[in-house]
């Protein structure tokens, strides 16, 4: 009889603040032991020279959510998680959207059918509200926190999905009386409909035009609304995929003010630029999403937001649309005009392949930064620790395996997910997962699905720390967040 399950032996381990080379034993899930001659196991997996990491945490997805009429996205539960196993993400934080006139219990039925028997990966769904009513607010949230949906999300842009501010506030008081964590996606969506409104007078329909009607300064007064409406209330908030170095310094403006704030960005916004919606024959709705990629000036603030700590969070906001599908990009109206292309790209499987090369590699990051912007972070703040986002004993076996050496190019060949395109085409990559463990069972090895049988299963999370900091810490905030994330 053997003493382990798996052990996987030899390599290089790290975690968000240490690492070293260690045997991880694993028995039923779970990490049981780490050292060296650990004993006997069912397989011994040879780590040598590798890298071993906690499996990614992406708290950024959207999969199977309605997206208008007759337009369908590309990623089902089934396809979306097998495509995040073969990019190193083993749990993944969707979205159950909301509709106008729609119970939150109603949402979670319909995501959870989609969902359950199909995950590849874990998931643990957040909410995004969009119709506030008082039986929301006091009724529905107040229970679904306490049963494990810890966080939701509100837009102020898009049209039948904003919230106007005083909805905004009543939204993050009923996250500040339950200890929900709140997200926010900041576009001033009245600026945006008056700019689209002048393109449209102009006849300016291309791709390309999305771009210069959502400009940074757009994002940035959001950013700077979202955060003092957060201060009216006192309550943390994140603000979520940050493409640009203004919305970027108000958030590190609310930090240096004690504000409980967290930023997010996203490979789109290091990796594309604007220039990418202006192609020939339409092609550049495949770029089409929002905030839209900015400038070369833009993703260097955004690395260095990513070096320095402003942004503690790096996830892909995959949102995947078919671009050659009357379903898709090219939709009827989408070929008419920007302003019905859906918004949204693939992300998911690329989001570590890309931290990793041009992080990594590059000198940006070290690895234990890797570790946290890639996993660590996000199980810290949504409520996951320590159960993910670590290698220790007592904790999932959520293990990635990465070979710093291997290098190639990313192709839409070589992907996974439902869309027919990557944007990331072509864009040569050093530093590949090459094996991936959910709670002890391979699931990915050589780059490829292992082929088993689906065993995601749906997470109910802890309130998120960084809440019971900012209650106890109060005009202390800043020192409580980097307790919550580093």
């Amino acid at each position: 009889m053997t003493d382990f399950d798996t052990i996987i032996a030899n390599g290089l381990v790290v975690n968000a603040d240490e690492q070293m080379i260690c045997d991880i034993a694993i028995r039923d899930g779970l990490i049981v032991a780490m050292g060296t001659n650990l004993g006997t196991a069912g397989r011994i997996i040879d780590a040598s020279g590798k890298i071993v990491v906690p499996g990614g945490i992406d708290s950024h997805v959207h999969i199977s959510q309605p997206s208008g009429d007759g337009i369908v996205m590309a990623d089902d539960f089934a396809s979306g998680t097998l495509s995040a196993i073969c990019g190193g993400t083993t749990t993944i934080l969707p979205f159950c959207l909301q509709q106008k006139g729609q119970s939150l219990r109603e949402v979670l039925k319909l995501y959870h059918a989609e969902a359950d028997g199909k995950c590849h990966a874990d998931v643990s769904f957040h909410l995004i509200v969009t119709d506030p009513t008082p039986n929301v607010l006091g009724q529905e949230l107040p229970a679904l926190v306490e049963e494990g949906y810890t966080s939701f999300k509100v837009f102020m842009t898009y049209e039948g999905m904003r919230l106007y501010d005083d909805e905004i506030l009543a939204t993050m008081d009923c996250a500040r009386e339950t200890g929900a964590l709140m997200m926010v996606h900041c576009e001033n969506e009245d600026a945006i409909r008056y700019l689209i409104g002048k393109h449209e007078e102009q006849a300016r329909l291309e791709p390309k035009y999305h771009a210069t009607t959502r400009p940074q300064v757009v994002e940035r007064e959001a950013t700077h609304r979202a955060i003092s409406l957060a201060e009216v209330v006192d309550v943390p908030v994140v603000i979520v995929h940050v493409s640009n170095g203004a919305a970027m310094q108000e958030i590190r403006a609310g930090k240096a003010r004690g504000r409980a704030v967290v930023g997010e960005t996203c490979p789109q916004y290091l990796m594309l630029t604007a220039d990418d919606l202006d192609m020939a024959e339409w092609e550049g709705a495949k770029f089409v999403c929002s905030p839209p990629p900015r400038d070369a000036e833009s993703q260097i603030a955004c690395w260095e937001g990513i070096e320095t700590g402003v942004f503690d969070l790096f996830s892909s906001d995959h949102c995947p649309f078919r671009y050659d599908d009357p379903h898709g990009k090219l939709s009827p109206e989408g070929q008419k005009s920007f302003r019905w292309i859906p918004n949204g790209i693939p992300g998911v499987e690329t989001r570590l392949p890309i931290l990793f090369s041009e992080g990594v590699e590059k000198g940006r990051i070290d690895l234990q930064r890797f570790v946290a912007l890639s996993s660590t972070n996000h199980a810290k703040l949504y409520g996951l620790y320590p159960r993910k986002g670590v290698i220790a004993v007592g904790s999932d076996a959520d293990i990635v395996i990465w070979d710093a050496a291997k290098s190639g190019p990313i192709l839409q060949s070589g992907l996974h997910h439902g869309a027919d395109y990557t944007p990331y085409e072509g864009l040569h990559v050093k530093g590949w997962p090459i094996l991936s463990m959910l709670r002890g069972s391979v699931v990915m090895e050589d780059g490829e699905p292992t082929g088993a049988a689906p065993v995601g299963q749906h997470l109910a999370r802890d309130r998120s720390p960084l809440v019971n900091v900012a209650r106890s810490l109060q005009s202390s905030l800043g020192e409580g967040l980097q307790q919550v994330v580093r």
